[in-house]
């Protein structure tokens, strides 16, 4: 088995009300933090694969009465920098690859709205492009993390969407 890092939002009572019931709902691998009132438990599981480590906390937290996870935090999106910092190069030659002014074009479109200021792309797709048209494979990252994290947080998402009534209706709608 090896040993998966990641760290799950969570919501609900101060973690630290129920810490004892964290232990032994089988959560003795994960550290309980708040940062500016936001709650998150970092584990360190013992999983034969990163998705069932992950699923695995999550039932494990959520058997607590009150505690709902939110999100696993590191969505696989990164902005022009980390992109410069994960392939080596610079942010100018990261901008210039967006536009299409250097490179061979096709450069992923953003994940976020093309038209803000700040914009982030998917890693796993940046990667791609990056290792199809220069050759060099990216070191470091784990492959599958960035689709399973994605995964994940889209089925999160989706179970908060569809719980929450919408007004008219009282029923939860899909667009």
């Amino acid at each position: 088995m090896k040993s998966h890092h990641f760290t799950l939002i969570v919501d609900g009572p101060d973690l630290e009300e129920v810490l004892d019931a964290l232990f032994e709902a089988g959560c003795d691998d994960a550290l309980v933090g708040s940062t500016d009132g936001i709650l998150y438990l970092d584990f360190d599981r013992e999983a034969e694969s990163t998705e069932s480590a992950i699923l695995s906390a999550i039932a494990d937290v959520e058997s607590v009465p009150g505690v709902k996870v939110i999100r696993l935090a590191g969505d696989g999106l990164v902005s022009m920098s980390d992109i410069a910092v994960r392939t080596g190069r610079s942010r100018e030659s990261v901008r210039l690859f967006v536009t299409n002014e250097r490179g061979p074009g096709g450069f992923p479109p953003p994940a976020t709205d093309p038209r803000t200021h700040y914009r982030l792309w998917r890693w796993s797709e940046v990667r791609e492009w990056y290792e199809a048209n220069y050759g060099t494979q990216v070191q470091g990252e784990n492959r599958g993390y960035d689709e399973d994290v994605s995964a994940i947080n889209a089925s999160l998402e989706l179970r908060t969407t569809a719980a929450t009534p919408r007004p008219g209706n009282g029923q939860a709608s899909m667009i």
